[in-house]
């Protein structure tokens, strides 16, 4: 039986079309309005006339090439369509259709209304799949992104392509097949030659991030000094919290962030089905499932379209595709004002609402978001041994491109300092990221415990907040005085008490003390835009 959350059709039951009758029949399928699945339903009539193939239900020019794909792919499969009108439906009518894989639905339910499948099987199987003019199927791009989706609707079972079938079949809840072509879909649906399940195949999710990726991920290890910007990366990779690190060139930023993911948490399993299933919509995953969170470093050159996500039909951007991972904006002053501003809701409420040509669609944000900048145009500015050749008010005015509401919404800001080449050249052992990646995996498994839903401490609501990160009357006038005296939004207080409450969690406490609100203080507080 179809699944309940799939819209029902009573249908009328196929049969032979003729110049004097008509036939009905009905396929399912689905297209992906950004990263949510709608059901899609397919009806065909056969009926008298001059010879027409006409495709309606908004579909978009890709769609309408099905056409001949479909008339070209039941041919070679030894199925010829009658003479007459054959009109397909796309419903409902007033959703933009813009999937190639509804090539595979259409022609079956073509075949079922020429009586040779039986409408219940169409009914119980949605399909989806691009044909050749041959009658073999294409990979699917995207197939994780619609086992996904066929899951959030209560979709028992999926046919795909058999090239994209173990892609697929990595969403556990979901009967997969996969047809090679046109021909074994039809043998599996009329119960001729049934196709083999294919089996979930599983990731083991308790390794590191860094012990995931291979052996050439970047290590902390190679890092000399730098002890107050590296305590920030740590505290960001416990919480999920935003870095801003500032400081002359050369001093190590970019080598900072660029070591970020070997320490961050391990995937949990829907994270990493989540952040899969994106990079596969956007053509970007290779064989199986990302093996490390994502890491986006886009150029400082990237308009507000490619970090948001934007074009027709709408795209995911960086924040998208970092989702669960980094979004690296080095040369943090270089981005275009409009493109960073873009940003802010990302930022502040982890998605973001893209408005386009009468489509609204919600895409998901990044999982923190570290920055890089210099100090001033030359990058000498505050350094001690050396003077900065800007002109005067240069500084200033090269800080001032980045706006106060946009640095607010960072958690941590951090001065990296320049080393001397003694320090550089010095034969001292730094912490590597295995050491650092136990505290925090230790860190964040406290929070998925204690917080609802498990959520990283960056995303905790007001309410959360009060239970989680509760202060003492001390502490509370404490953060109250600093708030007056430094003039702190109260954007900014709440950040700092879940920095203050991921510090707690790093050292294992239970309750947020002095010293974790005063480091998180300091770490809000080195850093002035103005």
């Amino acid at each position: 039986m179809p699944p309940a959350n799939l819209p029902q059709k009573t249908g009328v039951p196929a049969r032979e079309s003729g110049a004097e009758g008509q036939a009905l029949a009905c396929a399912r399928s689905f297209v992906l309005h950004g990263f949510d699945a709608q059901p899609i339903e397919i009806e065909v009539v056969f009926s008298g006339g001059l010879p027409q193939f006409q495709l309606v239900g908004l579909p978009s020019a890709a769609v309408r090439e099905s056409r001949d794909r479909v008339r070209a792919a039941l041919s070679s499969s030894g199925i010829e369509i009658p003479p007459g009108r054959v009109t397909v439906n796309l419903a409902p009518a007033h959703l933009r259709k813009d999937a190639t894989w509804l090539d595979l639905p259409i022609a079956l339910a073509l075949v079922s209304a020429l009586g040779r499948l039986p409408p219940a099987a169409l009914a119980a199987l949605p399909a989806v799949g691009e044909l050749s003019l041959d009658g073999s199927l294409r990979p699917l791009r995207g197939a994780l992104a619609v086992a996904l989706a066929c899951r959030r609707l209560g979709c028992p079972s999926l046919l795909v392509p058999a090239a994209s079938a173990a892609e697929a079949a990595c969403v556990p809840g979901i009967e997969t097949f996969g047809a090679r072509n046109l021909t074994a879909a039809i043998e599996h649906l009329d119960g001729s030659v049934p196709l083999t399940k294919v089996i979930h195949r599983t990731q083991d999710s308790t390794l590191s991030a860094r012990d995931q990726s291979d052996a050439s991920q970047p290590d902390l290890a190679e890092v000399r000094g730098q002890h107050f910007a590296k305590r920030g990366l740590e505290i960001a990779a416990a919480g999920f919290h935003n870095l801003l690190m500032i400081g002359p060139p050369g001093c190590g930023k970019t080598m900072l962030a660029r070591r970020l993911p070997g320490i961050l948490p391990a995937f949990g399993p829907e994270e990493c089905l989540e952040a899969s299933a994106i990079h596969a919509v956007a053509g970007l995953l290779g064989d199986g499932l990302l093996r490390q969170r994502p890491f986006r470093a886009p150029h400082h050159t990237s308009s507000s379209a490619a970090l948001i996500g934007g074009g027709n039909p709408i795209r995911p951007g960086e924040v998208t595709l970092a989702r669960h991972g980094v979004l690296f904006l080095d040369e943090l002053p270089e981005f275009p004002r409009d493109a960073l501003e873009s940003l802010r809701q990302p930022l502040e409420e982890g998605f973001v609402v893209i408005a386009r040509c009468g489509d609204r669609l919600r895409l998901p944000g990044a999982g923190l978001v570290v920055a890089a900048m210099n100090p001033c145009p030359c990058g000498l500015a505050g350094d001690p041994r050396q003077h900065c050749i800007c002109a005067s008010g240069a500084p200033a005015r090269y800080r001032k491109r980045i706006s106060g509401p946009w640095l607010d919404r960072m958690d941590l800001q951090v001065v990296v300092q320049r080393l001397d080449a003694r320090a550089l050249a010095g034969p001292a052992p730094a912490e590597s990221s295995t050491s650092i990646a136990k505290r925090v995996a230790a860190a964040f498994a406290r929070q998925q415990a204690r917080n609802p839903g498990g959520v990283s401490n960056a995303r905790l609501s007001m309410t959360e907040l009060a239970t989680a990160a509760a202060l003492s009357s001390d502490l509370e006038e404490r953060l109250i005085d600093a708030a007056e005296k430094l003039q702190l939004s109260a954007r900014a207080m709440v950040r700092i008490r879940r920095v203050a409450r991921t510090i707690a969690d790093l050292e294992g406490a239970a309750t947020i003390a002095g010293h974790h609100l005063d480091e998180a203080l300091s770490l809000r507080l080195e850093v002035s835009l103005g």
